[in-house]
């Protein structure tokens, strides 16, 4: 199976994933300020007490704390603590064991903080720092806020021993500015507030992870228009660029388009973020021309069920000046999917899935595997989707046609460009389908009974382990590592290229899509059971 754009736009990896990955950073000049303000905070001169960053949500805080992580040298210890919904004493927990302090947790909280201040006072005796790294901080609560101004107090007579720098949205602002937390608040020794890209730096984004991707800096299926298009729906939030963009390409890729322009980013940009820009008559032409040109086309092809047959008049001439009226002529058609058709496929298609995967005659218990996880070794999986990833999936699904209490499922075993076999009826044209079809589909697969629900890829070990790296060995992307029992954490990162390549979550976790699609192509439908009743 192919991945699901990057081969098409002749890309070595996904460009727009939302992870925080240091190897596509881009700095523009306010990242770069940001950037120092975090390096000096850490001990280039921050001399202790607070450093504060703020931004947005998805300008890029979390991304250059990463980098901040690779610069900082080996001689600094940093806790970096991603929950901040803590309590006092959760909180010191949290930072002896990010310090692997953690065999003291058993301790009171006055032996913990004792120990924590010793752990300072040698890491400054050998002149090494200590830094406190909090994202999100403004979800700390007040009373973990004093906390953390109170081991600020932990000090020689000259140094301040530990470093704490504070990552947030803007509100954490609001916070830090309360009468209540003066005194922490006098404790920050430099602010800085990240601001989204403008729109020649929204380019030049766009343009750095393409080239990161592929390896080449002229790689950029975007037109200018499309990249103003981008900034003025992100409004140069990187997190949103990334989204805009990733769909723009699939959408590029679904429609076979080597060129992205402005209406397909604009498309993107709706289904991202559910709206759509304010609405003008300039805006809507284009929609209501095509809704229109829809309407007259429904109402030709469908004329003949909605109007009266014609009746023949025979032509007024000077000797036969009264026309006369002959009996109606029957016009109507009996359409290629009927009603019935319908009936019969939505009756046969359980029985049909049920021989397809080698178990005739049991169609209840197939059935039963979409309202359970797992039925007799036998899974299902409901998705939302397009012919495009149907095709691309390359099994037999059941699709749902109508919605509400009218809902019929139907049997699909093969899929072309402009039609699609349906079980028991044959070809039917997908423009048939389309008009009922809301792109739910389910597929049925034979499963282990044994395989785990949830498998978390750079922990898999055992036969488990080589089992998913010998599957992932004959995929696109291909994994070339070791194929052993050891656990290899490179698993999860060729895992979350395998999801993006394939637009699933690329949370690096095997649960039952990810599945389905690293052993789509081992699997091995008998199409032959249901060929010859079509």
């Amino acid at each position: 199976m192919n991945a699901i754009y990057q081969d098409w736009f002749g890309l070595k990896q996904a460009p727009f994933a939302i992870t925080p990955d240091p190897a596509f950073v881009y700095l523009s000049g306010r990242h770069q300020e940001a950037l120092a303000h975090l390096l000096y905070g850490v001990g280039q001169g921050g001399g202790g007490g607070f450093v504060q960053l703020t931004g947005e949500v998805g300008t890029g805080k979390t991304t250059l704390c990463r980098c901040l992580l690779e610069q900082v040298a080996e001689s600094t210890h940093v806790a970096l603590i991603l929950n901040p919904l803590l309590n006092p004493e959760e909180l010191i927990e949290s930072i002896l064991h990010e310090l692997r302090l953690g065999d003291l947790l058993r301790n009171s909280h006055k032996q913990r903080l004792d120990r924590l201040n010793q752990y300072l006072l040698d890491a400054h005796a050998a002149s090494e720092k200590v830094v406190v790294i909090i994202d999100e901080a403004q979800n700390l609560p007040p009373e973990t806020l004093e906390q953390l101004r109170l081991l600020t107090n932990l000090e020689t007579n000259t140094d301040k021993l530990l470093q704490i720098i504070l990552l947030g949205q803007p509100e954490l602002r609001d916070v830090l500015a309360r009468n209540d937390l003066r005194q922490l608040s006098q404790r920050i020794t430099a602010r800085f507030h990240l601001t989204p890209l403008d729109s020649a730096e929204t380019a030049a984004y766009v343009k750095h992870r393409l080239a990161v991707a592929s390896g080449s800096s002229s790689h950029n299926p975007f037109t200018p228009a499309a990249l103003k298009t981008i900034f003025k729906a992100s409004d140069g939030v990187p997190r949103v660029i990334n989204s805009i963009s990733d769909r723009a390409m699939l959408a590029a890729y679904a429609i076979e388009k080597t060129s992205i322009d402005s209406s397909l980013v604009r498309a993107a940009a709706a289904e991202v973020t559910g709206q759509s820009r304010a609405w003008s008559f300039q805006t809507a032409r284009l929609p209501i021309f095509l809704l229109l040109l829809l309407v007259l086309a429904s109402g030709w092809y469908f004329k003949d069920y909605f109007l009266p047959p014609d009746k023949p008049v025979t032509p007024v001439t000077q000797t036969n000046p009264i026309a006369v009226e002959t009996a109606p002529v029957e016009t109507i058609t009996t359409p290629v999917f009927s009603v019935a058709d319908r009936y019969q496929a939505n009756k046969q298609a359980w029985n049909g899935m049920a021989a397809i995967w080698g178990a005739p005659g049991q169609a209840s218990m197939i059935r039963q595997s979409c309202d359970e996880q797992l039925v007799n070794g036998f899974a299902c999986l409901q998705l939302q989707g397009s012919w495009r990833r149907i095709r691309d999936l390359g099994l037999p699904v059941l699709l749902e046609l109508g919605s509400g209490e009218a809902v019929d499922l139907i049997l699909l075993t093969n899929l072309s460009a402009t039609s699609a076999e349906i079980y028991p009826l044959g070809q039917v044209p997908l423009q048939l389908l389309d008009n009922d079809w809301r792109g739910r589909y389910a597929v049925v697969w034979p499963q282990d009974p044994d395989w785990p629900l949830t498998v978390h890829a750079a922990l898999a070990d055992g036969e488990l382990g080589k089992r998913l790296k010998t599957l992932a060995s004959d995929l696109i992307p291909a994994w070339k590592g070791e194929i052993s029992t050891q656990a290899d954490p490179q698993f999860g990162s060729w895992l979350r290229a395998f999801q993006r390549s394939w637009g699933l979550e690329d949370d690096g976790i095997i649960g039952p899509e990810t599945l389905l699609y690293l052993i789509a192509p081992s699997l091995q439908p008998d199409l032959s059971t249901v060929a010859g009743d079509a």
